[in-house]
């Protein structure tokens, strides 16, 4: 267990990645630029983890600063938690790459950005991963270890490891592509659905409701590859000789998706997307949700401690 982590950035995935590594008894240095973002992040942190019944004294752990050095110095691994822009990424991997010890991870939790091209300037990116949590990170357990082309075996194999001990599931992608594996996985979907509402074959509710009431409701246990040896790999190649040519190929976001945007229309920040949200509908939406993960989070370590 690394003792001394450093996290970049403050925000809404920094605050929750240290709060996982405090509530696991490291001691974090968090640096945040941002005023209101850095003199808030405690009180976010330690609101999370009430909400999810944990020990609010974890929030002990965690310091916050403005000074990059002084919070990476002396570090044994770091994770930038910054705003998905490569330029940003490339800039503060080339501070982290200077002011932190020698031998230290550092971790990149960018969820679609190759790492190779954030790093592939730097002289010591072999130290360098992806890690790509999902948020919330203190309530999802999956993290995407992204061995980038430099990427020593150490290094994942020493990053897969502390993420264990912090309770998560790492999980090796060892090809460095853009989007890893389970967000080109969940984008393929979302590609399918919003050309299926394009093309008038149902509407966004039917949508929901038709993955919410049917495979959405194996996903948690049975995988996708799971079910296809499942149902027999002779089936699923039968099926796939007429479903695969009448899916979506677009080359770049569905113009129905444009259109959205362009008009205003972003879904719960401005009050309609795909369908029209009250703040009440909304809420509800964010309770159901954070329910089903904490009820979820419960179960697993129930598991976990009758395994030992």
């Amino acid at each position: 267990m690394h003792s001394k982590v450093a996290v970049i950035g403050g925000g809404l995935m920094g605050a929750g990645l240290a709060q996982v590594f405090a509530e696991n008894g490291c001691d974090v240095s968090l640096y945040e630029p941002i005023d209101d973002a850095r003199d808030t992040v405690l009180a976010r942190i330690a609101e999370n983890i009430r909400q999810i019944g944990g020990d609010v004294a974890a929030v002990d752990k965690v310091s916050v600063s403005d000074d990059l050095e002084a919070v990476v110095t002396s570090a044994t691994y770091v994770t930038e938690a910054a705003p998905e822009k490569l330029e940003l990424k490339r800039s503060m991997f080339a501070d982290l790459e200077r002011y932190a010890p020698r031998d230290a991870i550092l971790a990149s939790n960018t969820s679609v950005i190759p790492i190779t091209r954030i790093t592939n300037e730097l002289e010591t990116a072999e130290r360098m991963i992806g890690t790509h949590w999902w948020n919330p990170p203190y309530l999802l357990p999956l993290v995407e270890v992204v061995q980038a082309e430099r990427t020593s075996p150490e290094t994942v194999e020493a990053t897969m490891a502390f993420l264990r001990q912090l309770g998560k599931e790492p999980a090796h992608v060892k090809k460095d592509v853009p989007g890893f594996v389970a967000n080109r996985m969940q984008h393929a979907l979302w590609r399918e659905a919003i050309a299926m509402v394009a093309e008038g074959i149902c509407d966004a509710e039917t949508v929901d409701r038709c993955v919410k009431n049917s495979f959405g409701l194996r996903l948690a246990v049975l995988g996708p590859l799971e079910n296809a040896d499942l149902a027999g790999l002779d089936l699923t190649l039968d099926i796939h000789e007429t479903i695969i040519p009448e899916l979506d190929r677009s080359a770049g976001p569905n113009p129905y998706l444009k259109e959205q945007v362009e008009e205003g229309r972003l879904g719960f920040k401005t009050g309609q997307g795909f369908m029209v949200w009250t703040e009440e509908e909304q809420a509800a939406v964010r309770k159901r949700l954070a329910t089903h993960l904490v009820k979820a989070l419960r179960e697993r370590q129930t598991t976990d401690s009758g395994d030992v």
